[in-house]
């Protein structure tokens, strides 16, 4: 069965192993917008029955990362550019929220682990592994919302999620994304709510003035 990489499988449920796998092909260009996931031939790739299959393009419709079409299923999905600035109108409301929550109720341990992340994209871009390095960056804001532990908030990002992995996937200058993670790491760090919303506020506004030209 194909595997999502760099991910240990033991004990995941097979949708969700479907799921990350497709989820990270799309980012990586390797599905176009527009293009057809038959669950038949994928059902076979993985050699799995279609019902995890079925599960995992369901979630990704969820997500917002594929399009049901009556004539011809599942679809990987085109964000517009209304879609993109209306999903940094969202950004901006709830991840400021989720730093200054984490400024507040981050353990030790929380921190340590935004640092083994921030550290660990830091060495994947010494590497050259770009996706890598692009996966970690995304698994710091999903770590900032876990730590800001308020259930009404995740529930409202998890069916954004997806949108927002893309997001993250078009940023093209990815040394100075980790390096103002590492900022706002020492920001939430700091304890001080303000000082994490104004640091993820100029976070986000920042990448927002530069994607009319990267997209």
């Amino acid at each position: 069965m194909a595997q999502p990489a760099e991910e240990p499988q033991r004990d995941r449920p097979l949708r969700e192993v479907i799921r990350d796998t497709l989820r990270t092909r799309i980012f990586e260009g390797h599905y176009a917008p527009g293009t057809r996931l038959i669950e038949r031939d994928l059902a076979a790739e993985f050699n799995v029955s279609r019902l995890p299959v079925r599960e995992a393009l369901r979630m990704l419709v969820q997500e917002g990362i594929l399009a049901e079409r009556a004539s011809r299923g599942s679809v990987v999905a085109a964000l517009s550019e209304k879609d993109v600035e209306d999903l940094f109108d969202v950004r901006h409301s709830l991840e400021v929220l989720a730093c200054r929550l984490a400024a507040q109720r981050a353990t030790p341990e929380d921190i340590d682990r935004l640092e083994s992340l921030v550290g660990r994209a830091e060495d994947a871009l010494a590497r050259g592994s770009i996706n890598e390095a692009h996966r970690l960056n995304s698994e710091f804001h999903d770590e900032v919302t876990r730590i800001a532990d308020n259930g009404f908030l995740r529930t409202a990002l998890e069916p954004l999620q997806g949108r927002m992995h893309w997001l993250f996937r078009h940023v093209t200058d990815l040394p100075e994304l980790v390096r103002e993670h590492r900022e706002l790491l020492a920001a939430i760090a700091s304890g001080d709510p303000e000082l994490a919303a104004v640091q993820s506020t100029h976070h986000i506004d920042k990448y927002r003035e530069q994607y009319p030209e990267t997209i």
